[in-house]
């Protein structure tokens, strides 16, 4: 489960990055918008599934990477960011895009610093955060 600050984190940003890998073996990384529910992100957009991302996931390589971030100031310099890795699959959903392909990701693992304070920082909560998900 996420943090209440880091859900309200979440629901402040639009924008991700998303790593996936090819049927090479390329990593590569793409600038998205996302929708999070509360326990899955999902990922669409107009052309969704002739997208580089999308015939990853559908090539069967699931694992994913997720990390939503933003500059909270610039002075002082304070980074907020949560990272997540996880497991897409390609759903059907209406969601910002209508009825359509959706990549959803299920978080196995995430990380964040800069959201939340943390009194054993001296940089005023960027210590990382590591939350295993289990199964439900």
């Amino acid at each position: 489960m996420f943090s209440a600050a880091e859900i309200t984190y979440l629901e402040s940003q639009r924008l991700a990055r998303l790593g996936t890998v090819s049927r090479q073996g390329q990593p590569t990384v793409d600038a998205v918008g996302f929708e999070f529910d509360g326990t899955r992100f999902y990922i669409g957009g107009i052309a969704l599934s002739s997208s580089r991302k999308y015939k990853n996931v559908a090539a069967g390589n699931h694992k994913v990477s997720l990390i939503i971030d933003d500059l909270e100031s610039i002075q002082p310099w304070k980074p907020r960011q949560i990272k997540i890795h996880g497991w897409a699959e390609i759903v059907e959903r209406d969601g910002r895009f209508g009825h359509k392909p959706y990549l959803a990701i299920t978080p196995t693992v995430s990380w964040s610093f800069g959201i939340e304070a943390d009194a054993n920082s001296q940089q005023g909560g960027f210590t990382p955060k590591k939350i295993i998900w289990t199964e439900g």
